[in-house]
């Protein structure tokens, strides 16, 4: 999979925004992750979390405990930085340094490595965040983003 640039992730986030969402919003997503996951057989957990409140979670086989501590550290760096883990990561790349020494931020509890996405309501901002752990980090990110255009598009077939 190719390296996205900054400005790529960054105009994909600024595409992604949804008129509302909420916990029947969260289930359809993370069901069409879900069942992505399950046909590819992707070895991956998922989170959606809303308002600081876990709104979907499931762990696919092959996935393990650790992808729930990824998926954690990932949704606290876009829950905080209101910008995708991949956008931080290729910001930190950027300039050479890591999280913590950018930003101060503890690596027990943020990580720069994609796979987490915020979820933001047009005219409201960041509400929450889709996180999958289990893959390489671009291929998380894009499972992710490919789940929102789903939704965005009205959820066809």
């Amino acid at each position: 999979m190719t390296q996205p640039t900054l400005d790529d992730v960054l105009r994909e986030e600024a595409e992604l925004g949804f008129a509302g969402f909420d916990a029947d919003a969260a289930w359809r997503l993370g069901v069409w992750v879900h069942d992505r996951a399950r046909r590819d057989a992707l070895p991956i957990a998922i989170e959606i979390s809303v308002a600081g409140h876990v709104k979907f979670l499931s762990a696919l086989p092959g996935s393990s405990p650790d992808n729930a501590e990824w998926m954690r550290r990932k949704r606290n760096t876009v829950t905080r930085f209101q910008k995708s883990s991949l956008a931080l990561r290729l910001i930190c790349e950027a300039k050479g340094v890591s999280l913590t020494e950018r930003y101060g931020v503890s690596v027990a509890d943020y990580v720069a490595s994609g796979g987490g996405v915020p979820i933001v309501v047009n005219g409201t901002g960041c509400v929450g965040a889709v996180v999958v752990s289990g893959l390489p980090d671009v291929e998380d990110h894009r499972l992710v983003v490919d789940a929102m255009r789903w939704m965005l598009a009205g959820e066809p077939g």
